[in-house]
């Protein structure tokens, strides 16, 4: 799962790449972003999170109590609910938005903004759909499918840069439209992606009334209670761009947004894949009343992530400007756009693993049935983090970086409320095998960005970085050698998370030689 989804962020950073030098860092720019980040929320939401959560464990709990026919059941139930409310919420959305454009001057940014967000906010449809669908492969074990299926939606977004903006012509307020175009595209694509798999699971979509059927008001409650739960960062983004756009912070969402797409690699390679894949897990232990089984599991899942992610996060803030360079700093973004975005960046890394443990630890509160406590947490954090933003954007004039920063520091707040919630539903989380190998990854990842830095710095000095080659090895050398050293430190100290991949990694090895 974790490679399929490699293979998605990758492609994301491909487009993120082709739109950073078709639009760069400027007013269409935010204006397009803020506007695709509305309905991407409710991607965030369903795809990454909520529906999920919600779904999962009844999915599960309906396979192994009524059997399949109850099970697929459910699921028509659910689909149906979803489709009525989706299209009811996208044709409000459209109908208000076009009564509001009228009264909007043609120069405006927001309503360049407005008429974006008219185009693709049909996406929550399809998106909605594609989300119940990769909650049942997922559920029937399917996770390669689903994850890939990202990429997909990358390819068809790309191909409306590519293809049917030059199409369009004019100037970029024009051309950008393609792009709105591509995002529903991209969204039916998807969908469609995920239906061979399930066919041959042998669901059938059937019409059931949602209105009266328990499943779906099971599932609804639950969602509408665990949205903010499980979404924490996804809304955070959302209301500081909220504060940002239209003001004095010229280029802030676009800046942040660059920086948030490269802190998401990582985050969505291994933070998220490791967070899909346990809910399933997790659900079915606790239907099971396996609770030895559930910690067990759950600390494995934080040490594996704690150990990839840190690694992720080192390099990310020792080589961001270098990274950024490399990737974003062409056509119409330039090197004081390659600055702001590398020191965003840098604040959001401070946060990786924060960020995808409050991923994990909403996942063990939804498996156990609990979806109160997760969103009570995570409504004190959005409020501390508006309060912070507010300093950082207002106040101290931060901009993207004070973005960054606030996001990282009410994701501290989180997980240690999380933690600490955690521990006092299940009795204990038994961490104490976590936490011993703590002070060795923290030493390996000190050591690791030190290396990293330096090689870079000593490159940069003998190479500059005005050709492409340099800027590849100004990257690359010393991700390759801060990584090294990472998993050279973390196996002479006994790590027992790089102790468990090596041997996994090389069992593989072997059983191919054989």
């Amino acid at each position: 799962m974790a490679g399929a989804t490699m293979v998605s962020r990758v492609l994301g950073m491909v487009r993120e790449l082709v739109y950073s030098a078709f639009m760069g860092t400027g007013a269409v720019a935010d204006a397009f972003f803020f506007a695709f980040n509305v309905p991407n929320l409710f991607r965030r939401l369903l795809g990454e999170g909520v529906l999920s959560a919600a779904f999962i464990p009844i999915f599960k709990e309906k396979e192994k109590k009524e059997g399949d026919v109850a099970m697929w059941h459910a699921a028509n139930a659910v689909i149906c609910a979803l489709f009525c409310a989706t299209v009811a919420i996208s044709i409000v959305v459209v109908l208000g938005v076009s009564v509001v454009l009228p009264c909007l001057p043609h120069d405006s940014d927001w309503r360049l903004l407005l008429e974006l967000l008219r185009i693709m906010f049909p996406y929550v449809v399809l998106v909605c759909f594609a989300a119940v669908c990769m909650g049942m492969l997922n559920a029937r074990g399917y996770f390669f499918i689903p994850a890939i299926g990202a990429s997909t939606l990358n390819i068809v977004m790309i191909a409306s840069v590519l293809v049917l903006a030059p199409l369009i012509g004019g100037p970029l307020d024009r051309r950008i439209f393609a792009l709105a175009i591509g995002i529903v595209m991209a969204g039916f694509v998807q969908a469609a992606f995920q239906m061979p798999s399930l066919r041959r699971e042998g669901y059938r979509f059937e019409w059931v009334n949602p209105w009266s059927d328990p499943t779906v008001r099971s599932v609804i409650s639950k969602m509408l209670i665990g949205s903010i739960g499980v979404a924490a960062f996804q809304i955070n983004v959302m209301l500081t761009q909220c504060m940002a756009f239209g003001g004095h912070n010229s280029k802030v969402i676009s800046t942040f947004n660059y920086a948030v797409r490269l802190m998401e690699l990582p985050q969505g390679v291994f933070g998220i894949s490791m967070a899909t894949y346990l809910l399933p897990t997790l659900s079915a232990l606790a239907i099971d009343k396996k609770f030895p089984e559930f910690r067990s599991t759950l600390r494995q899942g934080i040490g594996y992530l704690t150990y990839v992610n840190l690694l992720a996060a080192v390099l990310l803030m020792s080589l961001a400007e270098p990274i950024i360079r490399l990737l974003f700093q062409h056509g119409r973004f330039g090197e004081a756009s390659t600055e702001k975005v590398s020191q965003a960046l840098i604040c959001l890394s401070l946060g990786l693993v924060a960020f995808s443990t409050v991923n994990v630890f909403a996942r063990a509160f939804y498996a156990l049935n609990d979806l109160v406590t997760p969103m009570k947490i995570s409504v004190f954090c959005l409020t501390l983090n508006l309060f912070i933003t507010a300093i950082f954007l207002y106040g101290c004039h931060f901009g993207a970086a004070g973005l960054g920063l606030a996001n990282t520091i009410t994701a501290f707040c989180n997980v240690t409320l999380l933690y600490f919630a955690l521990r006092k539903k299940i009795k204990t989380l038994e961490l104490e095998a976590f936490r011993r190998q703590m002070p060795g990854m923290i030493t390996a990842g000190v050591a690791a960005g030190l290396v990293a830095w330096f090689l870079m710095a000593y490159l940069d000095r003998q190479w500059g970085h005005t050709k492409f080659i340099c800027q590849l090895g100004e990257v690359f050398l010393p991700m390759i050698a801060a990584s090294l050293v990472y998993v050279g430190v973390t196996i002479w100290l006994k790590v027992s998370a790089a102790q468990d991949i090596l041997r996994m990694v090389g069992g593989r090895f072997v059983k191919k030689q054989g």
